[in-house]
C-alpha cells in the first residue's frame, strides 16, 4: 500500500518542449471556427431573401403593367362604344330628316305663293320647329359664291356685273346637321362675261375718267 505525497497534484502529460498553455488555443480556434460558421449560414439566408424579394417586386410591376394595360384598352372600348352610338344616331336622324325634305320642300313654295295659311301654316310652323330642335339647318342664299362641295349647279349664264362664279337663284335650298351635309342647294349660277369689264372696274374707271377729266391744264 502506497502513501500519496501530500501537496502534489496529478498534472495532464504535456509534450516535451511544451507550455502548459499551449493547450488552451485549441479550444479557442474550435470557437473561432464556430462563429465564422455562423455569418456565412446568415449571409446566404440574406442573399436568399433578396433574390426572393426581386421576384416579387418583378411580378409585381409586370401585373401593375398588365393592369395599366386593360384600363387603357377600357378607356379606349369605351370611348369607341360612344362615338359609335353617336354616330348611329347622327345617321338615324339624318335618314328621317332627308325623308321630310320634299315636304319642306312643298311647305316654302306653298309659303312663296302665299298659300301657307290657316291650319296648314300652324302645322307647318310645329313641323319646322321640330326639324330644326333635330339640327336641320337651311343653306343656300342668292348672291353668295358658288362653292362645289355645298352647291350643286342646276342653271349656268353669264353676267357682266359679276366678278365671279355666283348663285343668282336658288331653285332649292340645301340642308345640313351640323357638319354633315344632306342634301347641297340646288342653284342657278352666273360667271362673269368673257372679254366684259365687270361692273365694279367699270364704275372704278368712270370714276378715275371723271376725275381726270375735271382736272384743269395749266
Amino acid at each position: 500500500m502506497t502513501e500519496e505525497t501530500p501537496g502534489f497534484e496529478e498534472k495532464p502529460d504535456v509534450p516535451s518542449g511544451a507550455t502548459p498553455d499551449d493547450a488552451e488555443p485549441k479550444a479557442a480556434d474550435s470557437s473561432e471556427e464556430e462563429e465564422a460558421a455562423a455569418p456565412a449560414g446568415d449571409t446566404d439566408a440574406t442573399v436568399g431573401l433578396t433574390a426572393q424579394l426581386d421576384q416579387v417586386r418583378t411580378a409585381l410591376n409586370e401585373r401593375t403593367a398588365d393592369l395599366q394595360r386593360l384600363q387603357a384598352e377600357y378607356q379606349n372600348y369605351r370611348r369607341r362604344v360612344e362615338r359609335d352610338r353617336v354616330t348611329v344616331k347622327e345617321i338615324a336622324v339624318a335618314n328621317l330628316l332627308s325623308e321630310l325634305l320634299p315636304v319642306l320642300d312643298d311647305v316654302g313654295r306653298a309659303r312663296e305663293h302665299g298659300e301657307l295659311v290657316g291650319g296648314f301654316k300652324s302645322v307647318a310652323e310645329s313641323m319646322e320647329t321640330v326639324v330644326a330642335k333635330l339640327g336641320l339647318q337651311q343653306f343656300g342664299k342668292e348672291g353668295e359664291p358658288f362653292d362645289p362641295t355645298i352647291h350643286e349647279a342646276l342653271m349656268h349664264s353669264y353676267a357682266p356685273d359679276v366678278t365671279e362664279t355666283t348663285c343668282v337663284a336658288i331653285l332649292q335650298p340645301g340642308y345640313r346637321i351640323g357638319e354633315r351635309t344632306i342634301r347641297p342647294a340646288r342653284v342657278a349660277v352666273a360667271e362673269p362675261q368673257p372679254g366684259a369689264t365687270p361692273a365694279a372696274a367699270k364704275e372704278e374707271k368712270k370714276a378715275d375718267d371723271e376725275e381726270s377729266g375735271g382736272t384743269e391744264e395749266v
